[in-house]
């Protein structure tokens, strides 16, 4: 009895020593766990540039040089998924970390075969191993891979776990994730795979540098198809499909990722280094049409001469597409140089701004007369670009000709400082150089800006005058910062008519598309700036080095890459009609101070002005339209200097007319507004009731 009782009492101790180690062993288990939670980091990924759309323009690596882009369950294809986890753990949705069943068949055959043969690896525990950057093929990295697959099933849910393998998985170099991997061996999104590629991704975490394609093509490829043949085998795919997908080729070259607008995304990228995803509101399509048409179209040109694009949308100030040079890898053309940010001279692109104000102030109105003959402005004599006068024209003849007296003629009248404040309004910050306050030569590029600026100050004038600050990255709600009048309504309806070509102030849209061309000084830069209703599109060409180059001129050079760029981005919106306020008169019918502005109306006032003999004003004619030969309006004029240009309501009705005397036959009675041009551009006007 003693004897048994002793045996009871030695298994007792025996058990309290067995459950007491256990409670150690568990212990140690759980405070392992524990460290393995504590040391678990985030992985970093690479900073990825998208664009308006969602889709990407640029990524950049992670640390370490590692391509790796984030990704999760929604962003890869659903039959990878399916693939990946019948190929890796069909019970991952089941276990806690550890499959017991594949893992006690692992490890019966690493005691029978003293090595691994098969991996009873669950995905978490992959998971853990690349996380921790555990090694493989012993018991004690099984050990660490089961601790750190607790922890993980402890701590994150089973889509945050899934999420980190699509993130980690290793694909061959320093490719890492399920989308830098589609990315570069695929060149696509993971979001629709075939059943090819989709085993190919599953395949080549196994062994991914003796697998590679761009290497090992025939590797890969037995790799892939051992996928596919065990996913019909398992009913995730038809046999027929996984038969076809075997005969489709494998990759043979690794392939660079979506590098577009390469300048603004850099810029960015080094304002925020630790910001993983930057969204732009570059429009994925416009962007990528451009930067190939910029490739052919500089490849026409002699180097190092390079080309800039810009294209905003006037209503909101949002960039819609950025090329800041052809190449960013062509270092004969300084491709690496953003010139869409480049400080040049901007030529004559600032004299729609100039007339705009004009128009504004009451200075002169599109109609008026003005001067376009040699003079100096307080030392200042400017000529022409064609060193050729027109004498007195209208202002909206001198805008379209680009002619350089009036506009500085008007810069005088409005004032330099006024015009750089207007700049500034539309957030342009023009270079003055060493100068305290603008002068004159300002007028005529005598100043540095951007192509961003340009396009600012234009999209400005497009908006009715209202400029919306320029910018690359989406606001939301009314975080964004405040739009800026640089015109008033009238003033850039005005402007617009004129750069639309329109050859007189008239009611309804003035066309199409407004543009202006630019030509700086010893030929270093060819501008084009035009807007039609809904885009804004900026042009630059010249030198990264702002050297010269003969012959290079906006109208010939930078207009037709303009024209070009609209009509890749679809079809042109009209530009608007008129604000109220419109006056659409002609010359003569203008208000005295705006018939003739600055040296005009001086030379006007300096000789005899020509005056309407007959009919005289408020006279009632007989015409005879009953008639056989009735029908004739006679017209004589004295005075003034020949040759004379008659007009009845503002129609020209005799051109030229040598004598001073004319006839015109009326349409019908009525009463009728008679004006008379000379060659100086003088007017007399009268009003007459024609019977």
């Amino acid at each position: 009895m003693s004897r048994l009782r002793r045996l009871a009492q030695g298994g007792s101790i025996a058990l309290l020593i067995l459950l007491a180690l256990g409670l150690a062993a568990y212990g140690a288990f759980e405070r392992a766990v524990e460290r393995r939670v504590a040391g678990f980091a985030e992985p970093a990924v690479g900073t990825e540039v998208l664009g308006r759309h969602g889709r990407l323009l640029r990524a950049f690596a992670a640390p370490g040089g590692v391509w790796r882009l984030d990704a999760g369950p929604d962003d890869v294809d659903p039959r990878y998924l399916r693939m990946l986890l019948a190929w890796e753990d069909r019970r991952f949705e089941a276990h806690d970390g550890v499959d017991l069943l594949a893992f006690g068949r692992s490890m019966i055959e690493m005691a029978e075969h003293r090595r691994v043969v098969s991996g009873g690896s669950t995905l978490t525990m992959q998971v853990a191993r690349m996380l921790e950057r555990l090694p493989t093929g012993s018991f004690a990295a099984k050990l660490d891979q089961i601790l750190g697959a607790v922890a993980l099933e402890r701590t994150r849910s089973k889509s945050d776990i899934l999420r980190l393998y699509l993130r980690l998985a290793p694909y061959g170099g320093n490719v890492e994730g399920v989308r830098a991997a589609s990315l570069t061996w695929l060149g696509k999104e993971p979001g629709r795979l075939t059943a090819a590629e989709a085993a190919l991704l599953v395949a080549m975490p196994q062994s991914p540098e003796r697998i590679r394609p761009d290497r090992y093509p025939e590797r890969a490829k037995r790799a892939r198809d051992r996928v596919l043949a065990r996913m019909s085998e398992l009913g995730v795919l038809d046999p027929a499909e996984a038969t076809h997908a075997m005969a489709e080729p494998v990759p043979s070259a690794r392939r660079e990722l979506p590098i577009l607008a390469a300048h603004a995304a850099a810029r960015l990228h080094a304002e925020r280094p630790d910001a993983w995803r930057i969204d732009l509101t570059l429009d994925e399509t416009a962007q990528a049409d451009l930067e190939a048409y910029a490739r052919g179209a500089v490849s026409k040109l002699p180097k190092p001469v390079s080309l800039a694009i810009l294209v905003s949308d006037a209503s909101t100030g949002e960039i819609v597409a950025s090329v800041g040079s052809p190449d960013l890898f062509d270092a004969s053309r300084q491709g690496f140089v953003d010139l869409t940010r480049a400080l040049r001279s901007p030529g004559s692109t600032l004299k729609p701004l100039i007339y705009g104000l004009a128009f504004e102030l009451g200075v002169a109105h599109p109609e008026s007369l003005v001067d376009d003959s040699p003079a100096a402005f307080a030392g200042y004599a400017p000529e022409n670009f064609d060193r050729v006068f027109e004498g007195t024209i209208t202002a909206r003849r001198a805008l379209q000709l680009s002619r350089n007296l009036p506009a500085v003629e008007l810069l005088s009248a409005v004032g330099p400082s006024r015009l750089v404040y207007r700049m500034r309004r539309a957030g342009v910050e023009p270079e003055l150089g060493d100068r305290s306050l603008p002068g004159l030569a300002i007028g005529l590029g005598g100043i540095g800006l951007r192509l961003t600026d340009l396009v600012a100050i234009y999209g400005g004038i497009a908006n009715g005058g209202l400029a919306e600050p320029l910018r690359i990255e989406p606001v939301s709600g009314l975080s964004g910062p405040v739009p800026k009048r640089i015109l008033s309504e009238q003033a850039a309806w005005y402007v617009s008519s004129i750069l639309a070509g329109a050859p007189v102030t008239a009611k309804g849209s003035p066309g199409t598309i407004a543009w202006k061309t630019g030509t700086s000084y010893g030929y270093r830069d060819a501008w084009t700036v035009g807007y039609d209703g809904r885009h804004v599109v900026g042009v630059w060409l010249g030198r990264p080095d702002g050297a010269p180059v003969p012959g290079l001129v906006g109208q010939d050079s930078a207009a037709p890459m303009m024209r070009d760029v609209f009509a890749r981005l679809g079809k042109p919106v009209a530009l608007p009609g008129p604000p109220p306020g419109i006056l659409a008169d002609a010359s003569a019918a203008l208000p005295p101070p705006l018939k003739r502005v600055g040296r005009a109306a001086t030379e006007a006032r300096s000789g005899l002005a020509p005056e309407i003999v007959y009919p005289p004003d408020k006279a009632q004619v007989e015409v005879g339209f009953g008639d056989a030969a009735g029908g004739t309006l006679f017209l004589k004029v004295r005075n003034g200097r020949p040759p004379f240009t008659w007009y009845a309501d503002g129609r020209p009705v005799a051109r030229d007319v040598l004598g001073r005397s004319a006839q015109w036959s009326p349409d019908a009675t009525g009463f009728v507004a008679l004006s008379v041009v000379d060659s100086t551009g003088a007017a007399a006007r009268t009003r007459v009731l024609v019977k």
